[in-house]
């Protein structure tokens, strides 16, 4: 697989937990750098699956009012809760 180098400027108290992470699961800055960024990549273009699904809801009317939610999230502290809204 061919790689490509990228610089960024972290704080310092950043780098040092890279270090000391890298350190104690003796790999190597990089090792730790690609998994948290790899990680942080998943976690983003989840988000985005779950936004475009969530207005794709929204667009075809699949959706709860407001009131009926508060109702049931209000519901919740009293000794017989409403159930979920659907």
């Amino acid at each position: 697989m061919e790689t490509k180098v990228l610089t960024a400027h972290v704080p310092l108290p950043l780098a040092q937990k890279v270090d000391q992470l890298a350190s104690r699961l003796e790999r190597s800055r990089g090792w730790i750098v690609k998994q948290a960024l790899m990680a942080w990549i998943d976690q983003e273009e989840e988000r985005r699956r779950l936004t475009l699904e969530a207005l794709a809801d929204v667009d075809n009317g699949n959706v709860i009012e407001h009131q009926s939610v508060q109702a049931w999230a209000d519901s919740l502290d009293s000794d017989e809760p409403i159930s979920l809204p659907r």
